[in-house]
């Protein structure tokens, strides 16, 4: 059914999370795992810019398969495309900063995150990290489990476990469905939801449908458990 999802915080997930309570059943948000106070600071719009500005990096398109690939400067697509999301504009036309990253260029940073201190059995972590702007966000779409954090702004989660498929057309953004189709579902339809901010990290079990939303600019990151 709907609803939020829990709030728990370091001494109450450890020993959950170890049994497997949550790990393989349900979404939880856990806060006060680590400490990414100084990963916060490299990840401001200055130190960012600063360091990756000439960088080329890669964005995906922001719908549920994301084909499309196109290569910028990181600074273009601070300057240019890190802006509200056009509320008509279609998911193959949204580009979004999240996942391909070069490891070689970005590993500096990403040795500096402090990622949860949980893991699967017979699982590798791997990072991924992103910067959107307010109103963005990828529809509905399905994966492994993993970690997501939020390092600056505020990501809103919808989320249905696997046997709960939600009605949404693959190509269209999450805040069109949040428009269009969620004022309009039945209770027995509704999501799980939850806003993740800094300091709080969303665990997401295997194969559970989400989308998000970005409610800010936001800087996150997530780590799959592959």
């Amino acid at each position: 059914n709907s609803g939020s999802i829990e709030l728990v915080s370091l001494w109450k997930v450890s020993a959950e999370f170890l049994c497997r309570m949550f790990a393989f059943s349900r979404p939880v948000i856990i806060r006060g795992v680590t400490d990414n106070t100084r990963f916060r600071v490299l990840c401001s719009r200055s130190g960012l810019l600063q360091r990756y500005g000439s960088l080329t990096v890669r964005l995906s398109t922001a719908n549920t398969h994301s084909y499309r690939k196109v290569d910028v400067a990181f600074q273009d697509y601070v300057d240019r495309l890190l802006r509200p999301q056009d509320a008509a504009a279609l998911g193959s036309e949204t580009l979004y900063f999240f996942g391909d990253n070069n490891l070689t260029e970005w590993q500096n940073l990403l040795d500096r995150y402090r990622a949860p201190p949980y893991f699967l059995p017979g699982r590798s972590a791997a990072y991924s990290f992103g910067i959107a702007g307010p109103g963005t966000g990828v529809p509905f779409h399905w994966h492994g489990p993993g970690f997501s954090e939020v390092i600056y702004g505020r990501k809103h989660w919808f989320l249905y476990p696997p046997d709960r498929e939600p009605r949404f057309h693959p190509n269209r953004t999450t805040l069109s469905w949040l428009t269009d189709i969620y004022p309009d579902l039945p209770e027995a339809e509704a999501p799980l939801e939850c806003t993740v901010r800094p300091g709080e990290v969303l665990y997401f079990p295997d194969r559970w449908w989400h989308a998000t939303l970005n409610l800010d600019t936001t800087v996150f990151i997530s780590t799959f458990l592959g």
